[in-house]
């Protein structure tokens, strides 16, 4: 069931900006029991939005790993998109008009503190399970972090500590290809529509490989030298896309990636920082993830006092995170009942 929350304060972001008015979209399943203790909230990826058991089939749903009528499942639209939760394509008050580019930068943390604003209007004072692959799972990390007495256990797939420097140079890439719109910046829900097919394209050569890529869109005819499967491919995810999401929210939302750091601030190197995080926790890597190596995920759990590692075999690359929901349920459903 989708949800509207609008807070009763002005919300203040880590950059001293202030949204005078913050409104969160936010999706909820199954039914919180009476001691409030069968939470399970969801952190999605970058143009996810609330609706957790449409985008993560096989994880979440019933008769899943996570299973509506067995938890109370909460998952929120992040601040900065375009699904419904303020971000670019909402109501500036102060113009009565859509921000566009004028909504103001954001970083994860921004992104956590709103989350931590919805649980405390839910009333929820303790999350069973917090879980989000790739960029979920950089929310997943702060917020254990930022309410370590709220969340009892952590689930991480495909994602970070800190975002790379291959990351970064990623998100750079794909914003050049949105700024090479000369419409990127204009005052329309339709600013930047070619800018943001070429950096789908880019940012698909990171979710899928070299394998899958010729698995799936190898040419049969040897004779072809125009009008390639690849190619339409690359453009059918652009216009998929563009048909869904917003360029200037994605430029916004690929400088959040950038600013992720857990250790940012906080007087510690990253190694220091990540002992600190007591939670027992699930960290999963996907075998053939370009974008998020497994390395990256073998740094947490070899840092986390009180977590354990398994890698999935997929050929999937990046997006094996959610195509394949069914493994990974089987190995988190396990875990939940390890005791």
């Amino acid at each position: 069931m989708q949800h509207r929350f609008v807070s009763p304060r002005p919300f203040t972001l880590e950059s001293g900006a202030v949204l005078k008015r913050l409104e969160i979209v936010y999706h909820t399943y199954g039914t919180l029991n009476p001691a409030k203790s069968n939470v399970v909230w969801v952190c999605h990826a970058l143009t996810a939005n609330a609706d957790a058991e449409a985008w993560w089939p096989g994880l979440i749903g019933s008769g899943a790993a996570i299973n509506p009528e067995e938890y109370f499942i909460v998952c929120a639209n992040i601040v900065g998109s375009c699904y419904g939760s303020s971000g670019p394509l909402s109501e500036n008050p102060a113009t009565g008009k859509p921000y566009f580019m004028d909504f103001p930068r954001l970083t994860i943390r921004d992104i956590v503190q709103a989350h931590i604003l919805l649980r405390k209007h839910l009333e929820l004072s303790e999350i069973h399970l917090l879980m989000g692959g790739s960029m979920g799972g950089y929310q997943v990390l702060e917020w254990a972090l930022m309410e370590p007495a709220v969340i009892r256990q952590l689930f991480l797939i495909a994602t970070s500590a800190a975002e790379s420097a291959w990351g970064i140079a990623i998100h750079e890439a794909q914003r050049m290809a949105i700024e090479a719109d000369p419409s990127w910046k204009d005052a329309s829900d339709q600013a930047g529509r070619n800018g943001l097919k070429a950096a789908r394209a880019i940012g698909m050569l990171t979710y899928r490989n070299y394998d899958a890529m010729i698995k799936q869109q190898k040419e049969a005819d040897p004779e072809k030298a125009d009008d390639f499967k690849a190619a339409s491919y690359m453009r059918y995810q652009g216009e998929k896309l563009v048909n869904r999401f917003n360029a200037q929210a994605y430029w916004l939302l690929t400088k959040a990636l950038d600013s992720h750091n857990i250790a940012r601030g906080r007087n510690a190197s990253l190694e220091k920082t990540l002992e600190t995080i007591q939670q027992p926790t699930l960290v999963m890597g996907v075998s053939s993830d370009l974008l998020c190596p497994v390395a990256e995920q073998v740094k947490i759990a070899s840092h986390l006092p009180h977590a354990q590692y398994i890698e999935i075999d997929s050929a999937y690359g990046h997006d094996g995170f959610l195509v394949e929901a069914p493994t990974i349920g089987k190995e988190l459903k396990a875990w939940l009942y390890r005791v």
